[in-house]
C-alpha cells in the first residue's frame, strides 16, 4: 500500500511539472482577440502589450 502511494504522488507531481513545462503564459498577462483591429490582432487585457499572428505564448512586456 505504501508503495502505491508514493507512486500516485510521483505521477502527480510528473503531471504537473510537465503541465506547466508546456505553458509560458505568465499570470499576469491575459490574452484578448481584438477583431476590430484585424482578424489576428492579440491585446493583453494586463499591461497593454500587442502582438499579430498566433497567441503570443510569452509575455511581451516591455521591462
Amino acid at each position: 500500500m505504501p508503495i502505491l502511494l508514493i507512486l500516485l504522488a510521483v505521477s502527480v507531481f510528473l503531471y504537473l511539472w510537465l503541465s506547466r513545462r508546456n505553458s509560458s503564459l505568465t499570470r499576469a498577462c491575459r490574452w484578448r482577440l481584438d477583431r476590430s483591429v484585424a482578424p489576428d490582432f492579440w491585446r493583453c487585457a494586463a499591461c497593454g502589450a500587442t502582438a499579430q499572428g498566433d497567441e503570443p505564448r510569452d509575455c511581451l512586456r516591455q521591462q
